[in-house]
């Protein structure tokens, strides 16, 4: 079984600080290793977080309070934004002032170096140019709670696309296997989702909606399948979860998913979907 936390409150740092104390121990396992954690939020644009397309800077900082409590150092926040310049996207959210209080690294992932890797028993991917500081860091993926006009959900999982070089290549056939594809080589070991204020409609719609909740665990795919369920969209619809949990990343079936702190029943909330905006050529 898989677990996964969802909290509910009305501190956002607080409550993403009570979401990963709710599963501590899978989150110490995650972090054992000895290498960089790197913090990957969604910022496809320079959009504030109260329009529920980009991740908030609350969420991030709770993040970072709960690793510096447990004497984490080498923390690094990267994100490679598809519409906007990284670092304005930042200030924008109030990240930059985020890494200056506790004294963490921010980079553009549009910036880094990139290195050509193979997944695994390719469905669609068999080359992808990746950044090189995603490829050598514990990833903590945290994506904001909103569904998508392509990929049904855009959540932990979809949101490795940002450490691509070329993130709009993705979208050219079939965009489900690609996902799966590219988590094979940039699997989070954490995945925590922004549903503060999250997005209805779709990915850049900017039709904001007051949750107050953070959805975390260490099965990315069980975590976006709570997401996707929260959302009232059954992750049996969701195509890149489907696959990801036939290739061994993780469990999409609720029955194999055990949920600490608030139940599904009491914040779940029917996200209404648009499909009619102009489609672009990076979706985030």
């Amino acid at each position: 079984m898989s677990q996964v936390a969802i909290s509910r409150g009305t501190d956002p740092v607080e409550t993403t600080v009570n979401a990963l104390e709710n599963i501590e121990s899978d989150v110490n396992h995650a972090l054992a290793e000895k290498k960089p954690i790197l913090i990957k939020p969604n910022f496809i644009d320079s959009s504030h977080p109260s329009t529920g397309i980009t991740t908030d800077s609350r969420v991030i900082e709770g993040i970072v309070k709960f690793l510096r409590e447990r004497k984490k150092q080498e923390i690094i926040i990267g994100e490679g934004s598809g519409y906007a310049d990284t670092f304005e996207a930042f200030k924008v959210a109030g990240v930059d002032k985020v890494a200056e209080r506790w004294g963490v690294k921010l980079i553009d992932l549009n910036k880094d170096e990139f290195i050509e890797v193979s997944p695994p028993s390719p469905l669609s991917l068999r080359k992808v140019k990746v950044a090189k500081t995603a490829l050598e860091s514990i990833i903590i993926s945290v994506p904001k709670l909103k569904p998508h006009r392509i990929a049904t959900v855009t959540l932990s999982l979809k949101n490795m696309m940002g450490a691509l070089a070329s993130k709009g290549s993705m979208h050219k056939g079939r965009l489900s296997p690609k996902i799966v594809d590219l988590a094979a080589v940039l699997r989070p070991s954490i995945a925590v989702i922004d549903g503060i204020i999250a997005g209805e409609g779709h990915e850049t719609s900017g039709d904001a909606v007051q949750m107050d909740l953070v959805i975390a665990g260490t099965d990315p795919v069980a975590v976006d399948a709570i997401g996707a369920t929260v959302m009232g969209i059954p992750p049996t619809k969701v195509k890149h979860l489907l696959l990801a949990e036939k290739n061994g990343l993780g469990k999409c079936s609720l029955e194999e998913i055990t949920v600490v702190g608030e139940p599904i029943e009491k914040v779940r909330r029917r996200f209404h979907r648009s499909f009619t905006s102009k489609l672009l050529v990076y979706l985030g």
